[in-house]
């Protein structure tokens, strides 16, 4: 019922809170499945919290105030991805007084209400070895920085190679 990238979402946004990898990963899903808008909310999610971890406090204030009106929208693509609707709103709007109050990042978890959902995320994490509902590391620079520190060849390598494609004459 759930698929394996939004899996990985909840895995790494409740453990090892690599935000950024879960916008990685949503991001693609999305592609792939119809650009459905409820998967920018969850990414916008990650987003907000991403920047006010490092500080970012106008970037995590637009992005969760974005994520909060667009998945207001889709309540019922959220309720389908076994998330409780309501405690999510509560949630995201308290998040966003806390930032509005110049309050520091703080660790939240999704309010999963599929009991099946949460277990199956409970024995992924077993699984990968995490700890679910962990604080994030602030400690960890490349945690924190990871947009300007991860590896990027592979971007670079692609982005290359479609341009010479389109360099190549057409017969």
């Amino acid at each position: 019922m759930y698929t394996d990238a939004y899996i990985d979402y909840l895995f790494h946004f409740h453990t090892d809170r690599d935000y950024f990898e879960c916008h990685e990963i949503l991001e693609e899903h999305w592609k792939q499945d119809h650009k459905r808008p409820v998967w920018v909310g969850l990414i916008q999610i990650a987003v907000a919290l991403y920047h006010h971890r490092r500080n970012n406090v106008q970037g995590a204030k637009r992005m969760m105030k974005k994520a909060a009106l667009l998945l207001h929208r889709e309540k019922e693509a959220v309720e389908q991805l076994g998330i409780h609707y309501e405690q999510l709103e509560q949630l995201l709007q308290w998040y966003i007084q806390r930032v509005e109050q110049g309050e520091t990042y703080q660790s939240i978890n999704l309010p999963i209400a599929d009991e099946a959902l949460l277990a199956k995320c409970l024995e992924y994490c077993q699984k990968r070895g995490g700890a679910w509902g962990k604080e994030s590391d602030l400690r960890n620079e490349f945690l924190l920085h990871k947009h300007a520190l991860r590896d990027r060849s592979d971007v670079i390598a692609a982005r290359m190679q479609s341009k010479q494609k389109k360099r190549r004459p057409k017969h």
